[in-house]
């Protein structure tokens, strides 16, 4: 009785995670049984949060990295002025957190735009994991790549001039993003505000609203309120991945 105690159910850990959006962090093919159960033990599940809900703030101590589960989280901060700068939009599937860990304090504030939950793991836990393990050292390393990787984007996208180019890209990751975790890549839902979009792309409200405009009248997106459909995907894609004097030849 006591061996079959002991017994590890391999699937269910691994529906367990994958159900949880861990599965890019705790399942590297790799690792067996016994080490994704220690995995299994430290992750904190379905940490629930309400719209306006902060997750962490700027300046708080860093002690966990987060993913998301369900929902859509935005993370900020606050210039100089006193004026509060979009940083990102997280999606579900995607980590929050690896901001904090040079310094151990969080250099952004991380604020869900609707209902959402994510799964936190201690950051100290998971590291003593790590060291252990090669493949979830590896498997870290990746993950701390991709997210710079795509942080990188936002910085090329400011450096933008057309508002048109700056929306396509966002719209166009956005797909990606999706594409990325199963999830519909064509048809989505905007949880954050126009305002926030704005922020985020370096625009004014107006111009944001127009470059909507502009890309439903070509038909190569049609928008009802925040729920946006992708008509034209290679479209998108070109407006996209287009230099600022491509732009008027690919419009």
């Amino acid at each position: 009785m006591a061996a079959s105690n002991q017994v590890i159910d391999i699937n269910e850990l691994r529906q367990s995670c994958a159900g949880c959006a861990l599965n890019a962090l705790c399942l590297p093919a790799a690792i067996g049984g016994r080490d994704l159960a220690r995995l299994d033990d430290i992750v904190k599940r379905r940490r629930p949060l309400a719209r306006n809900d902060f997750l962490f703030r700027e300046g708080d101590r860093h002690t966990s990295l987060f993913v998301v589960r369900q929902g859509a989280i935005k993370t900020s901060t606050m210039l100089p002025e006193g004026d509060t700068q979009v940083l990102g939009f997280h999606l579900p599937g995607e980590i929050l957190g690896l901001d904090g860990v040079a310094d151990e304090r969080h250099r952004a504030t991380a604020e869900a735009l609707e209902e959402a939950s994510v799964c936190e793991i201690p950051f100290a836990k998971l590291s003593e994991i790590a060291a252990q393990l090669p493949a979830l050292q590896r498997q870290l390393y990746r993950i701390v790549s991709r997210e710079f990787v795509r942080e990188q984007q936002h910085p090329v996208m400011m450096g933008r001039k057309h508002a048109l180019t700056r929306l396509a890209l966002f719209l166009h990751s956005v797909s990606e993003r999706r594409r990325n975790q199963d999830l519909e890549p064509h048809e989505f839902q905007l949880s954050m505000s126009r305002q926030d979009l704005a922020s985020y792309l370096g625009l004014v409200i107006e111009t944001v609203s127009r470059a909507f405009s502009r890309l439903q009248t070509q038909q190569i997106i049609d928008v009802d309120r925040r729920r946006v459909r992708i008509l034209d995907a290679v479209a998108l894609g070109q407006l996209a991945n287009s230099e600022d004097t491509d732009l008027r030849a690919i419009a």
